[in-house]
């Protein structure tokens, strides 16, 4: 069984802690300790009440405070653009980005992504961005390896996104840990070739035969991924 630090875990846009819930049992199963960030404060229902990187930063910057030390953060998607500007932190064993955005030095994600949103994101004139309504492209997209109506249900829980999280430039800060990059290989949101040029800089990179939300898709593939890394950080740190 594995065992040693922490495994942290940060959904990304759209979404909540409620994404990871698939994969918590399996990561039981697999003897690894872990813990998950409930609500990013850039993500909600309520529009005028969602802020930005710096919020969402600060957010996971308390979790860690209340860890201790040696935790293993894994981010998924936008939780990459979090996970950059915690570089330096040092209760931060390892980072894991899962089919995540890795931006450069003063990139924001919308810079990453070719500077303009794609069609299925529909920009709010309240500064917010939303999912499309439009179930079978939201499912293309993002869990085209799910099936309908477990699709479906995951497409109604998606909530909004502040456009300023998008917007925001990456601090320049030097890393103080390995990273692991989980590469999506079926992956519709972020590109295939997007991420093995973001993933260029990772100690490691391990290949998932998934769409955009392997947590969801392949909880007991990924699970076992993510084990194996918690167990080798722990042997690295001892």
């Amino acid at each position: 069984m594995a065992q040693g630090p922490t495994l942290l875990l940060v959904h990304g846009a759209w979404c909540g802690g409620w994404v990871w819930e698939p994969l918590l049992g399996a990561l039981r199963e697999r003897g690894v300790s872990a813990e998950v960030i409930g609500q990013l404060p850039s993500a909600g229902p309520d529009g005028a009440e969602l802020a930005g990187l710096a919020a969402d930063v600060e957010c996971v910057r308390s979790r860690l405070a209340e860890l201790g030390e040696s935790v293993v953060v894994c981010g998924h998607s936008y939780a990459g653009v979090v996970m950059t500007q915690l570089a330096d932190h040092p209760a931060i064993a390892r980072s894991i980005y899962l089919a995540a955005f890795w931006p450069g030095e003063d990139q924001s994600l919308l810079d990453l992504v070719g500077g303009r949103p794609p069609e299925w994101i529909v920009g709010r004139d309240d500064g917010c961005l939303a999912i499309t309504d439009d179930a079978a492209r939201a499912r293309h997209v993002l869990f085209a390896d799910l099936d309908a109506e477990p699709a479906a249900r995951v497409h109604e829980q998606l909530v909004l996104q502040s456009a300023a999280s998008f917007l925001t430039g990456s601090a320049a800060i030097s890393r103080s840990h390995p990273v692991t990059y989980v590469l999506c290989t079926e992956d519709q949101c972020v590109p295939p070739a997007l991420q093995e040029a973001m993933s260029a800089p990772a100690d490691d990179v391990v290949r998932l035969h998934s769409a955009h939300f392997a947590q969801l898709s392949h909880p007991d593939d990924l699970a076992e991924v993510l084990a194996r890394v918690v167990d080798s950080t722990a042997t690295a740190v001892a």
